[in-house]
Order: structure tokens, then sequence, then C-alpha cells
């Protein structure tokens, strides 16, 4: 393949990607309106796979974006993030994450 064709396909690729997060962001928030929690999971596997194939189509592994989130979770969390504070969401999410 030439090699402005491989330019032309992997910009497509990533448009398409963009698309596909804002889709799963619109059936997330009808599958919320809905109730349906089966559906609910279902769009956020889905936001995360988009997310996870973007990043790395855009240069970011998934480890590193793995990191990334990590390093995030812990600055919230020092910062005394509000969800931390009422719910414990985010060292929850942080030991997950370490455990995978």
């Amino acid at each position: 393949m030439p090699k402005d064709m491989d330019v032309v396909k992997r910009a497509k690729v990533i448009e398409w990607l963009k698309t596909e997060v804002l889709d799963q962001v619109s059936r997330l928030f009808k599958a919320m309106w809905e109730g349906s929690t089966a559906r609910i999971g279902d769009c956020l596997a889905s936001l995360m796979m988009s997310s996870y194939i973007l990043g790395r189509r855009l240069g970011v592994s998934y480890r590193e974006l793995d990191d990334l989130l990590i390093d995030k979770l812990r600055r919230h969390r020092k910062e005394g993030h509000q969800l931390e504070d009422w719910y414990q969401d985010i060292s929850a999410l942080e030991e997950h994450m370490r455990k995978r």
C-alpha cells in the first residue's frame, strides 16, 4: 500500500473511532434514561474499548493508558476528590487497576 494511502486510512480510522466514542456516550445516556442495567454495562464496555483503541491509534499504548489512569487516580485521591471523600470511588478504582 502506498504511504499516502496508509496515512489516509489511519486518519479515517481515527475519525471513525471518534464517532464511535460519541455514539457510545449517546447510547449510554439513552440506556440510563431507560434504566437498563445490562445496556448501561454494554455501553460502558464499548466506550472503554473504543477509548483504548483510539488511544492506541493516537500512539498511547494500552499499558501507558493504564499507567496514566492510575497516576490520575492517585492524584485525585491525594487531592481529596469529592467522589473519594463521599464514596471512596477513586481508591476503589485505583485498587482494582493495580490488581489487574
